[in-house]
């Protein structure tokens, strides 16, 4: 089967510092890639290329079996990649549908002027909630009154409600409660059920493993190892991620 997403060679370099290098990379449709490693092992840096938030030095990237180039974050959106980043993003003071749509607003023109269109925003933003089973008691709630769990899962629906193909998610269960990081690792597994792909980044293995078909261990700016979940242990990847054991390849 031909990858969603693949890297061919990717590199990265800032100062004297080589990022990434020489990264191959390749993610399916309906799977969820966990992407694992130290700090400064390279994962934000690769994901923020497939994100178009940076423009690699070197290397290829093709989606869908063509290559792409990626100069800004519209490039990747158009092609149906969302990133939810570890900051959320989200807009404290405005609601639930305006957060899910925000710079990307329904209009309607009344006497040919464009006015928002709030109703048709909160109706579709409800769908999408309930098509991902966030519960939420309003979409005219604000998102300053929001549980972290539930900021987390605003964020994720609205990645998700323009695209039906990859999803990047930095870190989603951080700072968050145990029931609410279980309410995370629901809506990872569910939207791999409707057949999105996921790339995933975590510091949390016994999550990884929850819900990861495949994992891909950064060490230093290189592939350190790249393999089946249900083959593996959470103390392969720690060797991986350590350098305490040789690169595997799945």
């Amino acid at each position: 089967m031909e990858p969603l997403i693949r890297t061919v060679g990717i590199c990265k370099t800032y100062g004297a510092v080589r990022a990434l290098d020489g990264i191959d990379f390749e993610l399916y449709k309906g799977e969820v890639l966990a992407l694992c490693g130290d700090n400064g092992a390279g994962k934000s840096t690769l994901i923020k290329a497939l994100a178009g938030a940076i423009v690699p030095d070197s290397g290829e990237i093709h989606f869908e079996g063509r290559q792409i180039h990626l100069r800004r974050p519209d490039d990747a959106r158009a092609l149906g990649i969302e990133t939810v980043y570890q900051d959320l993003a989200l807009f404290d003071h405005s609601n639930i549908a305006e957060n899910i749509f925000a710079g990307r607003e329904v209009t309607r023109r009344v006497l040919g002027i464009p006015l928002l269109d709030k109703r048709r925003m909160h109706e579709e933003s409800a769908r999408i909630l309930t098509s991902l089973k966030i519960q939420v008691h309003s979409t005219h709630a604000l998102v300053q009154g929001l549980s972290g769990g539930q900021r987390q899962s605003v964020a994720i629906a609205r990645a998700v409600a323009f695209t039906k193909r990859l999803v990047i998610l930095d870190e989603p269960t951080a700072a968050l409660g145990v029931p609410e990081q279980r309410k995370v690792l629901s809506l990872i597994a569910d939207l791999r059920g409707q057949g999105y792909a996921i790339i995933l980044i975590s510091h949390n293995l016994e999550q990884v493993f929850e819900v990861a078909d495949r994992i891909h261990v950064l060490r230093q700016g290189r592939t350190a190892g790249i393999v089946e979940r249900s083959t593996s242990h959470p103390n392969d990847i720690v060797k991986l991620i350590t350098g305490a054991d040789s690169v595997a390849v799945a």
